[in-house]
């Protein structure tokens, strides 16, 4: 293994450095490998309700931005599956998660380059090269390989409190295992949903479709001022271009977090067609006077969790009226988001090795190079915490094509892309 060295290393195999691998699949001068630590490829395993569907387009697959004609396209993957016409008469731009699961899954299966079951525990500087250590999770022994550039892309993590770790998952979890915990959450009596955003709607939306079979209290407890709808104007859309990227990242780090606050609406709204069914079930239900048994309050933060005999109490606030009170329930469900997952050899390596724009947010170029304070010709691209640095491009799946394009550009020092815009119709400078 280390009689090579490699071009890059990617680390982690989600939709970004998937992507990568498809998008250089064919360039026999890039030698490369990525690395994932879990058994195959699944995308948020525990959400792929049923009836749900990606918020951006099909056009947001793997490489179309890049190359409409490729084989790993979607529209491929429907052309391969007899799926095309289907897909046709469904008349929608959105796809299916469970069918986007399945799309990756089927992009995965065709490149070789791609090693699962692998964890990488270390990563450390060499002469003119990283040394990159893996374990086999199954064989239970590490490997080393020699990399020229190291592409990171090692997503995201639960996010939950210090005061809400520590219970039976079956009894207070995060949304990511909703589907894992779903057959015992519907033995309960009355289910609580903490948080908001799209994820906490799904759930709350499918456990209210169970409500026609069952009896169980449901629960919405949310910080934020209200239940809004994802704002999903064209023009506005239009913040999720390369165009905005370029104006983004140059401002000054002070200003980039006042714009991300600035497009709240845009990046964690709730789409129309889930609080539409959520409000026509709730009327339904309600018809002839009947108790829906469902609570739903905005401005609500819950501030701890504590078990109770069967049951739980939340310590909650109602933080506009400033008035605090307590919440029993039987489970939780923590709709408290995600946080960038930056892994402990990273921290212990390169912590003071790279510039940091503030705590825990690393200085990052604007082709995604992560900026040391002695300058290197090994670079290190990262795609996980770059938030910060490029705004909406962070986590957008329409995005990540372009993201892909413009390291590979970079890494090779070619235009092997056009990613020169502009490319929408407004202009952000």
């Amino acid at each position: 293994m280390l009689s090579d060295i490699y071009d890059f290393i990617g680390i982690g195999i989600g939709p970004f450095n998937l992507s990568l691998a498809a998008l250089t699949e064919d360039m026999a001068d890039l030698n490369s490998i990525f690395f994932e630590e879990t058994s195959k490829m699944e995308w948020h395993p525990g959400m792929l309700i049923e009836g749900t569907n990606l918020q951006v387009p099909f056009l947001a697959d793997l490489v179309t931005f890049a190359d409409p004609t490729s084989p790993f396209s979607y529209l491929n993957y429907l052309h391969k599956h007899k799926r095309l016409y289907p897909f046709f008469f469904y008349h929608n731009m959105e796809v299916p998660r469970h069918e986007y699961n399945d799309y990756l899954q089927w992009a995965a299966g065709q490149i070789d380059r791609l090693h699962f079951g692998k964890r990488v525990v270390d990563v450390w500087d060499e002469e003119d090269h990283y040394k990159v250590r893996v374990l086999d999770l199954d064989a239970e022994e590490t490997e080393e390989y020699l990399t020229k550039h190291i592409v990171m892309a090692t997503g995201s993590e639960p996010l939950i409190l210090e005061n809400m770790h520590g219970f039976p998952h079956k009894d207070v979890l995060h949304t990511s295992r909703y589907l894992y915990e779903k057959e015992a959450l519907l033995k309960a009596d009355h289910i609580t949903i903490v948080g908001s955003g799209q994820s906490a709607a799904e759930i709350f939306y499918d456990l209210l479709e169970e409500r026609e079979n069952k009896e169980f209290l449901l629960t919405w407890l949310t910080r934020s001022e209200g239940i809004f709808q994802l704002e999903s104007a064209k023009l506005g859309q239009e913040f999720f271009s390369p165009d905005y990227v370029n104006y983004f990242h140059q401002l000054p780090f002070k200003k980039r977090n006042q714009a991300l606050e600035t497009l709240e609406p845009l990046r964690n709204g709730i789409d129309y067609e889930t609080l539409n069914g959520i409000y026509e079930l709730l009327y339904h239900y309600s018809i002839g006077g009947k108790d829906p048994k469902v609570t739903i309050q905005p401005l609500v933060e819950v501030n701890n969790i504590e078990r109770d005999k069967e049951a739980y109490n939340l310590s909650c606030r109602q933080w506009q009226a400033e008035k605090d009170f307590n919440y029993h329930t039987e489970k939780v469900i923590l709709a408290t988001g995600y946080k960038p997952h930056i892994p402990d050899w990273f921290m212990k390596r390169y912590k003071n090795k790279v510039e940091w724009e503030d705590e825990l947010m690393f200085n990052v170029s604007r082709h995604y190079e992560l900026v040391f304070k002695k300058e290197r010709a090994n670079r290190f691209y990262v795609v996980t915490n770059i938030e910060h640095s490029h705004g909406t491009a962070a986590t957008n799946l329409g995005l990540s094509v372009q993201r892909n394009m413009e390291i590979i550009n970079h890494l090779t020092g070619e235009k092997r892309f056009d990613t020169d815009g502009p490319f929408v119709f407004q202009q952000f400078e």
